[in-house]
């Protein structure tokens, strides 16, 4: 496993493979996946945090369901950009991934990507209960769209647009 830049993933990414963006949370973890051509991220599933071994099997097992070629981690920085304790836990968790997977990471800045997430789902007038148990899956949608709009534009300046 190897953590790269976003320019890194666009570079080795071949055309028409999926990635998958994360949402780590002390309780949960949010997936959500990216169509073929890379273009928009849909949420899916949430993992349900257990323990390490048992929370990376699960994951592992969705990448492989899912034919994931990297996955978008969201890096929980602080407002003014510092790194706090969930930072050092999400790059922990990273690394403890590396011993499990050869799949690429790449870290994308979440800051306020659950306010969008909320705000979108109080949007579509969900309810309180449901919106509990779609915010990490809908942040973790935040995370991967930046990506994916990131790559999309990477791929625009290299003359180089995704085929769908």
């Amino acid at each position: 496993m190897t953590v790269l830049t976003i320019e890194e993933m666009a570079e080795m990414l071949a055309p028409r493979q999926a990635i998958a963006g994360l949402d780590l949370g002390t309780k949960t973890i949010g997936l959500s996946m990216s169509d073929l051509g890379r273009r928009f991220a849909t949420p899916r599933t949430v993992i349900r945090r257990v323990k390490f071994t048992i929370d990376a099997q699960a994951l592992l097992d969705f990448a492989q369901s899912e034919k994931v070629a990297g996955f978008i981690i969201g890096l929980p920085m602080n407002m003014d950009g510092s790194a706090g304790p969930r930072v050092q836990a999400t790059r922990a968790f990273v690394r403890n991934m590396e011993q499990k997977t050869a799949l690429p990471f790449v870290y994308w800045d979440e800051r306020l990507s659950t306010v969008a997430a909320e705000r979108t789902l109080l949007e579509m007038d969900v309810s309180r209960a449901k919106r509990a148990e779609r915010i990490d899956s809908a942040a973790a949608s935040f995370i991967l769209q930046g990506a994916l709009d990131r790559l999309s534009l990477l791929a625009r300046s290299d003359g180089d647009e995704f085929s769908a």
